[in-house]
């Protein structure tokens, strides 16, 4: 089967930054809903799209292609008692950026913390680099009319009710 619109694609992926260090490498594919739905990188979809699987290739993507420029306007210093104790760098927040509202809520990122200040980065890790992919299409399958109208892959190897137990969902680059 062809990769085409309305079909559900999984793709083992090794990704690196453009001096060929590995940033992440799939253990697992990831299994997106093709044809424009945000599952991945719209570079990443017009690379696969009209191949079947066992299709591979190998693609740089920009930082416009990507996760965007680093943006210096997401860094915010905060005064340290609006955060919880423990407080260590790594922890992620949601926050709204100034001038935002709800619906404009990004993942804050702490990168430094002072004894009565706290620095934010909302910047995506990846921002504002040149990501190399390597890619292998591993099955190509139409998606069900639930998939599609809900603009996701559904159930087996993709998004799916989670048990306490259970594995978490398979990647999406996005």
């Amino acid at each position: 089967m062809k990769i085409a619109k309305n079909t559900v694609v999984s793709v083992a992926y090794k990704l690196s930054d453009a001096q060929g260090n590995v940033i992440e490498e799939s253990d697992e594919p990831m299994v997106y809903l093709h044809g424009g739905y945000d599952g991945t990188f719209p570079k990443i979809e017009e690379a696969l799209d009209g191949h079947e699987q066992g299709f591979e290739t190998k693609l740089q993507l920009e930082p416009d292609d990507a996760f965007g420029d680093y943006d210096q306007e997401l860094i915010k210093i905060e005064p340290r008692d609006r955060f919880p104790e423990p407080l260590e760098i790594g922890m992620q927040f949601e926050g709204v950026p100034e001038d935002g509202d709800e619906e404009d809520a990004i993942i804050y990122t702490v990168t430094d913390v002072a004894e009565d200040k706290v620095v934010l980065d909302g910047n995506h890790p990846l921002a504002g680099m040149a990501l190399r992919f390597e890619l292998r299409v591993t099955d190509v399958r139409e998606a069900t009319a639930e998939e599609i109208e809900h603009g996701h892959v559904h159930g087996e190897n993709g998004l799916e009710v989670a048990e306490e137990d259970d594995e978490p969902p398979p990647r999406t680059l996005h």
